[in-house]
């Protein structure tokens, strides 16, 4: 099962790059996950770097799904000594830099699913960027890890 997943990260790395266009970024995937939620939750994470190989900056402000009735961009702060979630404007991402999404940080807040999840089937991500262009993402459904 790990093997498939990583061979479908792999797949999804070779055929996503964003057309180049003037103003938008060449943005390149090279892993990802949404994490089926456990039992009687609504909620849930997902996780995937993105690769800016432009010259320019570019401003992530917002995902979307159809598998889910709301999508945010959110992370982690300690605050008080305490970690907490919060969500996120806009995430910026420089040039030649990896914008990693991952567990304790970065990561996306998936609400109430529109559709059954099942471990090995992928969900449809769009990421909306400040110069109005997206991009497509086709993400694995993982189970979550067991603590």
């Amino acid at each position: 099962m790990r093997s498939f997943l990583l061979s479908l990260s792999l797949l999804v790395t070779l055929s996503t790059a964003l057309p180049s266009t003037a103003g938008a970024a060449e943005l390149q995937l090279t892993q990802g996950e949404v994490r089926v939620p456990m039992p009687g939750r609504t909620v849930t994470a997902g996780y995937f770097s993105l690769v800016n190989n432009s010259a320019a900056a570019v401003e992530l402000v917002k995902a979307s799904s159809p598998a889910f009735a709301r999508v945010e961009l959110h992370q982690h702060i300690k605050q008080d000594d305490v970690m907490r979630m919060v969500e996120v404007e806009a995430i910026s991402v420089d040039p030649g830099a990896t914008l990693v999404f991952q567990p304790g940080g970065l990561h996306l807040m998936l609400f109430e699913p529109q559709v059954a999840l099942t471990v090995g089937e992928t969900v449809s991500v769009t990421l909306y960027f400040a110069d109005n262009t997206t991009k497509e993402l086709e993400l694995p459904l993982t189970a979550m890890p067991r603590r």
